[in-house]
């Protein structure tokens, strides 16, 4: 039998069979419930360890997870649960969760609304994940030893973080277990959790391979404040750097909106200020990182995607492209961003595809985002958010209702 490691709670190895029996059994104090207060009342603890000055100024990401995972914003995401009359809302029962291992804190968003939404859990936390979640893991340690016995007693008996290195007999257990498998990661992830069976009642929520892109008004930015420039630059490095550009939300193309000449004037403007933006947050680029930058921005000319090239010392490169249309979506070092031009945002319609999740914007009204969503009209896009809020989660997310995905309604009728 393989042993797995018990991250949280902290624990010795355990065999896979065992940790399914145990998270099969009724906590003490009773079933959980959707919304349930010990789990409340655990994740407001655990938030404000991720709130703590020390550990936000070491991670920032951090803090927006915190945040996220305040009591009032906690309250804010239960209230949206419709049950009323004659229908009825309960937890899924037992979820495992299989988050990317690039982007390692995507797994503490999905557990935190599946164990609000009253299920027990399982996460796989990869080996590979370190920093970010090694400083999750240790704040579910401490607020677990901090909290009541009622409340610490229920979530040991339901709440489990494990690693374990590739296995067939702990996935497929696990799977097997599973009433709703959570898959984060590419096509491939996907695929390969797909081979193991589920239960004939059960199913999966699946996270695939997605892109990102931002765009901006050419009216917007010449209305706005150096201020808000300024901020839009900041929040713009946020929304790209902080995973090295590999989170699904991330920007990796930028297009201006606009007449060609301000665009170019814009787009020169708003690179000078992000590159100053790095330089005021020091931001380091790796040598290997610096060279794959080339590599595949090379390759992009060579294949005629990129009609010219500009780098801007190691931290960004700008490439603008032959043709909008031909987009390439793929990951291209961080710090790399094809651009381009088109005159209106209509013009981005056709482009769109299914995989394409977040746009972030700037200098856009409402009207104008919400008559370009329709236009879309499911074509691709899930969310549509100001620059620095790409990765900010929320509890609807690929356009999934996540607390409605982490529970079941019964209906009743007399």
């Amino acid at each position: 039998m393989t042993s797995l490691t018990q991250r949280f709670p902290a624990d010795s190895g355990i065999e896979v069979g065992e940790l399914v029996s145990r998270l099969r059994e009724e906590p003490p104090g009773g079933r959980l419930r959707v919304g349930d207060p010990r789990v409340v009342e655990f994740i407001t603890k655990f938030a404000r360890k991720l709130l703590a000055p020390a550990t936000a100024r070491r991670f920032p990401e951090l803090a927006s997870l915190g945040f996220f995972l305040r009591k009032g914003e906690i309250a804010k995401a239960l209230s949206t649960l419709d049950t009323s009359g004659s229908v009825l809302r309960f937890p899924r029962g037992l979820v495992f969760h299989v988050p990317p291992a690039n982007v390692d804190t995507i797994f503490v968003y999905s557990w935190a609304l599946s164990a609000l939404a009253g299920n027990h859990n399982v996460v796989r936390v990869s080996s590979r994940s370190a920093g970010a979640a090694e400083a999750v893991l240790e704040a579910l340690n401490a607020a677990l030893s901090e909290v009541d016995s009622s409340v610490a007693d229920a979530i040991r008996a339901t709440q489990r973080m494990v690693t374990y290195d590739r296995s067939d007999e702990v996935s497929g257990a696990l799977s097997l277990a599973a009433d709703l498998r959570v898959i984060w990661g590419g096509d491939g992830s996907v695929a390969a959790l797909r081979k193991y069976p589920l239960a004939p009642h059960a199913r999966d929520l699946t996270f695939p391979d997605r892109s990102s892109f931002a765009v901006a008004s050419v009216a917007g930015w010449q209305r706005a404040s150096a201020e808000e420039r300024r901020a839009a630059a900041e929040g713009f490095y946020n929304d790209s750097y902080w995973f090295d550009q590999a989170a699904c939300s991330s920007p990796r193309a930028v297009f201006w909106v606009g007449d060609e000449a301000g665009a170019a004037a814009a787009g020169q403007e708003f690179r000078a200020l992000l590159s100053s933006v790095l330089a005021a947050k020091q931001h380091v680029t790796e040598p290997a990182m610096a060279v794959q930058k080339r590599v595949s921005a090379y390759g992009a000319a060579v294949d005629g995607l990129v009609k010219e090239i500009e780098f801007q010392g190691n931290g960004l490169a700008t490439l603008e492209l032959t043709d909008p249309a031909i987009l390439p979506r793929e990951w291209l070092g961080a710090g790399t961003f094809a651009n381009a031009r088109v005159s209106t945002l209509s013009d981005l319609v056709p482009i769109v595809l299914r995989k394409d999740q977040t746009v972030s914007q700037f200098g856009f009204t409402t009207d104008e985002l919400t008559a370009f969503a329709h236009e879309l009209a499911g074509r691709g896009v899930d969310r549509i958010v100001p620059f620095g809020s790409a990765l900010t989660f929320s509890a609807v997310w690929d356009g999934y209702d996540l607390l409605s995905e982490f529970s079941r309604l019964v209906t009743v009728q007399a």
